[in-house]
This record gives C-alpha cells, structure tokens and sequence, in this order.
C-alpha cells in the first residue's frame, strides 16, 4: 500500500462492532447495557491520558524536529549518539509498532540504521521489569545480562550498518 492510500479498516472495524451490539441487543438485551455502562466507564478513564498524550505529541512536534535527531542520530553522531540510542531505547514505552513510522522517517531523514537497530534492540531492557528480574534471577544475573544486552546492541547496529552499506 502507497503511504498516500490510507486503509478503510478501522471503519469496518468500528462497522462490525456496531453490528455486533445490535445483534445483542437483538438477542439479549439485557447484556447490552452492563456492556455498554463498562465501555463507558472505560473511555471516561482513558479521556485525560488522550489528552495528556495530545499535549505531549503536540509539543513535541513543535520544538523537535527530524532536522535535530538526525543531528544526535545522524552519520556524524558518534559515541553520542550509540549512548542516546541505547538509553532512548531502554525508556522508550509502548507497542513497537507504533514505534516503526518515526523510525522510517528518521531513517529516511539520515539517522543511521545500526542506531535504530540499537533502539530497537534495547527495548528489550526495561527499567520497571528490572526490579522483578532481580527478585527472580538475582541482582548479579540482572546486572551481567543487562550489560551484555546493551553491549550486543552495538555489535547489532554496527552489522546492520555493514549489511545496508553493503547492499547499497
């Protein structure tokens, strides 16, 4: 699909779910409205952390640009910039996948692929589990692990950055 396309699928999505209430309401009524009171109760609590998100995402998208990563993350970023990836990498939160369009415009605008490998490899490493990992593993193991995980990010990067420029 042409980034210029855009996908109907979250239409017939929101379509089927739609249906599928109907259908209940149809067939058992009485289901419909529990449903419908969780549902609610749902949005009500995720409202301000949407709108939190929007503040951020707007603010961030005024004051950063792909100009500056690309200064931190481009071909002359050096050490500074395998230390940004790697700990942008272990802070960074949330689902990969929505991860992937600012990574390919950052890839497109000149931020070198071994530090989004780098990123990517490092979200492996999360502060929060560390704790956890600790209690089941120990501090040591935790600790070993984690410096070899950050270590074997940089031989990962530094290979994709070999294959991409061998292949261009």
């Amino acid at each position: 699909m042409k980034k210029s396309e855009q996908s109907d699928t979250g239409w017939y999505f929101l379509a089927g779910v739609i249906i599928l209430y109907i259908i209940v309401a149809l067939i058992k009524p009485a289901a419909l409205l529990p449903s419908l009171k969780f549902f609610l109760n749902i949005i009500i609590k995720i409202i301000p952390v949407f709108i939190l998100i929007f503040i951020l995402m707007a603010v961030i998208n005024l004051f950063v640009t792909t100009k500056k990563l690309v200064k931190y993350f481009g071909k002359k970023s050096g050490v500074k910039g395998w230390i940004a990836a790697i700990i942008t990498g272990i802070i960074s939160t949330g689902p990969i996948y929505l991860w992937y369009p600012l990574l390919n415009d950052l890839q497109k605008g000149g931020v070198r692929n071994g530090l989004i490998a780098a990123f990517l490899y490092n979200r492996a490493v999360k502060i929060p589990l560390l704790a956890l990992m600790i209690v089941y593993f120990g501090l040591t193991y935790t600790i070993i692990l984690t410096i070899v995980m950050i270590i074997a990010s940089i031989f990962q990067g530094l290979i994709v950055e070999e294959i991409v420029e061998a292949k261009a």
